[in-house]
């Protein structure tokens, strides 16, 4: 199971961009500070790159920006490529299924009050569209 549950502050604005087939692709970071301190008692802070793409990544750069709370609940993913030097380089990132915003945008933190944005699911549930309902007395069992 590959599964991602971060909360921290965005540590720069959001940049949405287009692949070349039309999907948008919104990427941002987040900063999330360690809940122990290291050896030196210096506070430690990880920063994880997020991915959210489509009407997800869309509704991302729209409302949030630098500081804002954020809730990401996604998938860790892994990529090798190629460096202008020839060196080969891995880069790993989150890819987002759910962003709650968090705070205010003002304040960049604070009450959790926002809606939650969820990717689209790539298979729509079954409508119940077509069903008709059952009485207990035609139950074969």
């Amino acid at each position: 199971m590959n599964k991602a549950f971060l909360i921290g502050n965005l540590t720069r604005d959001p940049e949405l961009r287009t692949t070349t087939g039309g999907v948008p692709v919104c990427s941002f970071s987040i900063a999330i500070n360690r809940r122990f301190k290291n050896a030196s008692g210096q506070q430690e802070t990880d920063y994880i790159n997020i991915t959210a793409w489509r009407q997800l990544g869309e509704l991302c750069a729209k409302y949030l920006q630098k500081g804002r709370k954020v809730s990401v609940l996604g998938a860790i993913q892994t990529r090798t490529y190629e460096a202008q030097d020839g060196s080969k380089r891995s880069a790993f990132e989150v890819v987002a299924d759910e962003v709650e915003f968090l705070g205010s945008p003002q304040q960049g933190g604070g009450e959790p009050q926002a809606p939650v944005a969820r990717s689209e699911p790539a298979v729509s549930p079954q409508s119940e569209e077509g069903f008709s309902p059952a009485d207990d007395d035609e139950l074969p069992f």
